[in-house]
């Protein structure tokens, strides 16, 4: 199975399956001498990972990454990398293949296990193998490293719609991200997000969402047109993430209902010397360039697949049948997406950093 590697010069490879006995990946082309702990990254993987509260799936994984290579103690006692690859690994712990064992020889809707079994002609039943969200893991390790190649940038995501149910703007406020198990900046919207998804969780159903993340201090001139532009890069990664259908950078599809006008970002010069933008419609990017505004992109999370109500589908064989998935599964998938979209933006900005360090040296 190819098309495991994300990157150009900062380079991640996953590798592992949900059911295995771990998963990781390896980063290849991080610079040397970056201080950086195993503790530092493990903040990211709690942040992602399952079984903190009834709205996330209850398989019990602490997550706990291990640097296998690529870093050394100095002489003062400070843990650096060294320019080689970084291995991280994150052991399974609480897998549990015997919940799917019902389901081995037959396809659940809206899943891939069709597709993976007409590609490769096998396919992992045991939560998926590698196209379970678990796999994410690896990306939010990666993630906490790329963060220390660009320690001047502040990446921060948030769900800002659950289901057709959106956030007020107007509430947002930053600290009540982790005040709720939603990564939720509208204190009014999270605490209706609560027993509106409790319903669908004792239901046995499921939601999906719109996740936010925003990149700050993002110095001008990342990017390179036209097959290089931030946006798309920004836009792969996003739609790389499990159960992503649909990203947006800046205004997105609200600017196809815009006047020119409108969506123009006006500028006036800063008291800094530098161009202050009197809004953001672009996101940040424009002509596949870094504008110096804040970096915005949304995605759109699908509802989780595995449900308690039974859905039409057919076996390997052909037999028709319905399918009703057990095991333990995320009622809204998106919630912990956060803390993964905010991984790929930091890896994404981390490679265009070092891309243009490249072209055009340090600025």
């Amino acid at each position: 199975m190819s098309h495991n590697t994300f990157g150009h010069l900062f380079r991640v490879t996953t590798w592992g399956e949900s059911h295995g006995p771990a998963l990781g990946c390896v980063v290849d082309g991080c610079p040397p001498l970056l201080p950086i702990t195993a503790e530092e990254i493990q903040v990211y993987l709690d942040q992602r990972k399952p079984g903190q509260n009834k709205f996330t799936t209850q398989r019990r994984e602490p997550d706990q990454v291990k640097i296998l290579s690529g870093v050394m103690v100095d002489e003062e006692g400070v843990q650096r990398t060294t320019g080689t690859p970084v291995s991280l690994m994150i052991e399974n712990t609480d897998q549990r293949s015997k919940d799917y064992s019902e389901i081995k020889e037959r396809y659940r809707p809206g899943h891939a296990d069709y597709t993976y079994d007409a590609k490769y002609g096998i396919r992992d039943y045991r939560g998926g193998g590698r196209s379970s969200a678990r796999e994410t893991a690896a990306r939010v390790a990666a993630g906490g490293l790329a963060r220390k190649v660009i320690p001047n940038i502040r990446v921060r995501g948030a769900l800002v719609q659950m289901g057709p149910h959106k956030i007020n703007r107007d509430n947002w406020d930053w600290n009540e991200i982790h005040n709720n198990p939603f990564f939720c900046p509208d204190k009014e919207a999270a605490a209706f997000y609560e027993e509106y998804l409790d319903g669908l969780r004792k239901a046995g159903s499921s939601i999906g969402a719109v996740i936010e993340v925003i990149a700050e201090n993002v110095p001008v001139g990342l990017g390179a047109p036209l097959y290089g532009k931030m946006d798309q890069d920004l836009a792969s990664a996003m739609m790389s993430i499990n159960a992503v259908k649909g990203v947006e950078i800046g205004n997105g599809f609200e600017a196809a209902c815009l006047t020119g006008e409108e969506n123009a970002d006006e500028m006036r010069m800063g008291a800094n010397g530098k161009p202050d933008f009197l809004s953001n419609q672009a996101g940040g990017v424009l002509g596949g360039i870094s504008s110096g505004a804040p970096l915005v992109v949304r995605f759109a999370v699908k509802p989780t697949s595995s449900i308690l109500t039974p859905r039409k589908s057919i076996t390997r064989s052909g037999e028709e049948v319905d399918v009703m998935t057990k095991g333990r599964h995320d009622p809204c998938v998106g919630i912990r997406a956060v803390p993964v979209g905010e991984a790929m933006m930091a890896c994404v900005l981390a490679d265009h950093v070092l891309r243009d360090r490249g072209q055009c040296g340090e600025r």
